[in-house]
C-alpha cells in the first residue's frame, strides 16, 4: 500500500489557511511549521513544499529527496539555487501576483511624498521647525513612466491614471499594455526616460536587468524627475545614482531596493535630503498570507489534477 505523500506549509499559515490546504489535498500528510520547527527527515521526504527555507537545498535537492514542485513565498527567485532544482526536476512556481496593490502603493506613496514635499516636512518636524519648502507639485498632468509593465506595473498603471497622470509602459517587446497611454519596447528606455517626470523601477533581477540604471540612463531623466526603485536593488549603479543626486541631473529617488541591501552605516544615500528609504517593505501587507494561500490552493489543484501547477511557472533559462 503506498504510503500518504508529503507536503510542508512553512510561513505559519492561520488555522482557517490551513484547513483550505488541507480540503483542496484530501489524503496527503501535511505538516506546517517554521523550519526549525521541523525534523529534517520530513524535508526529504516532501513531494511539495510551499515556502522557503535553506534546508530545503541541503535536505529536499540532496541524495534521498522526493521534491517534485516549490512554491516559493516571494515573486523574486534570483537568490534561490536555480540551478540545483533545475537539475533536480524541480517545478518552481513564483508568488507573483500577491504584490502588485502593496507594492503599487508604495510606489505611489513615495510619488506624493515627492510632489508634496513630505519628506521634507518629516524631516523638519523632527527638528520642531515649522518649514515650507517651495515649489509644491501635482501628479495630476505629470508623465509616469514605469519600467517593467508587468502585473504590478499595470496596477500602478491603473493608480497613475486615477490620479490623471500619463503613463508610459517599457517592457521587453512593445504591445498595448492595461492602465499604459503608451507601451515601449526596453531599447526604447531613454525615450521614456526623457519624458518623464516620476520614472518607477519594477524590473526583477535577471542577468539581462542587472545595471539597467546606469550614468548614461540618469543623464537621459529630466533634472527634475524622480526615481523610484521598487524592483531590485542590483538593476541600478548605485554609485551612479548617487552623483547622479550630487550633480542634480536627477531631482530625488524613492528607493525600497538597494545594491548593497541594505545600505551600510554611512552610506551617502543615507544623508541626501532628496532621498527616500524604506526596508524593503514595498510587498509587505497584512494580507500576503492570504495571498500567498489562495495562489497556492489554486495551483495545488492543479497539480493534483494534472501533475502541474497552473500558474506562475518558472522559467529557469531566464530566470523568472
Amino acid at each position: 500500500m503506498r504510503s500518504m505523500p508529503t507536503m510542508i506549509c512553512l510561513h505559519g499559515l492561520t488555522p482557517e489557511q490551513e484547513a483550505r490546504v488541507r480540503e483542496a489535498a484530501p489524503g496527503w500528510n501535511i505538516v506546517f511549521g517554521r523550519p526549525k520547527e521541523l525534523d529534517d527527515k520530513l524535508f526529504r521526504e516532501a513531494e511539495v513544499i510551499c515556502g522557503w527555507s535553506p534546508v530545503i537545498e541541503k535536505e529536499s535537492l540532496g541524495e534521498g529527496g522526493s521534491l517534485k514542485w516549490l512554491q516559493s513565498w516571494s515573486a523574486g527567485v534570483d537568490k534561490m539555487p536555480l540551478g540545483k532544482l533545475e537539475q533536480a526536476g524541480v517545478i518552481l512556481t513564483t508568488a507573483s501576483g500577491v504584490h502588485p496593490v502593496p507594492m503599487s502603493e508604495t510606489a505611489l506613496a513615495m510619488m506624493l511624498a515627492f510632489s508634496r514635499g513630505l519628506h521634507h516636512s518629516v524631516r523638519s518636524q523632527l527638528r520642531g521647525k515649522w518649514e515650507p519648502r517651495e515649489p509644491y507639485a501635482e501628479l495630476n498632468g505629470a508623465t509616469l513612466a514605469i519600467i517593467g509593465a508587468g502585473e504590478i506595473g499595470t496596477e500602478l498603471g491603473r493608480l497613475g491614471q486615477a490620479l490623471g497622470m500619463r503613463t508610459i509602459g517599457v517592457r521587453r517587446t512593445a504591445r498595448p499594455t492595461p492602465h499604459m497611454d503608451e507601451t515601449m519596447a526596453i531599447d526604447q528606455l531613454h525615450d521614456a526616460l526623457a519624458r518623464a517626470d516620476y520614472v518607477v523601477n519594477v524590473l526583477p533581477h535577471t542577468p539581462d536587468t542587472e545595471r539597467v540604471f546606469g550614468a548614461a540612463e540618469f543623464a537621459a531623466m529630466k533634472d527634475s524627475a524622480v526615481f523610484v526603485n521598487i524592483g531590485r536593488g542590483v538593476s541600478v549603479d548605485t554609485d551612479a545614482l548617487v552623483e547622479a543626486l550630487r550633480s542634480g541631473a536627477i531631482g530625488g529617488a524613492g528607493l525600497d531596493v538597494t545594491d548593497p541591501e541594505p545600505l551600510p552605516e554611512g552610506h551617502p544615500l543615507w544623508a541626501m535630503e532628496q532621498v527616500i528609504i524604506t526596508p524593503h517593505m514595498g510587498g509587505s501587507s497584512e494580507r500576503y498570507k492570504e495571498r500567498v494561500t489562495e495562489l497556492f490552493v489554486h495551483n495545488l489543484k492543479s497539480y493534483l489534477a494534472d501533475g502541474r501547477p497552473a500558474r506562475n511557472i518558472v522559467d529557469y533559462e531566464r530566470g523568472y
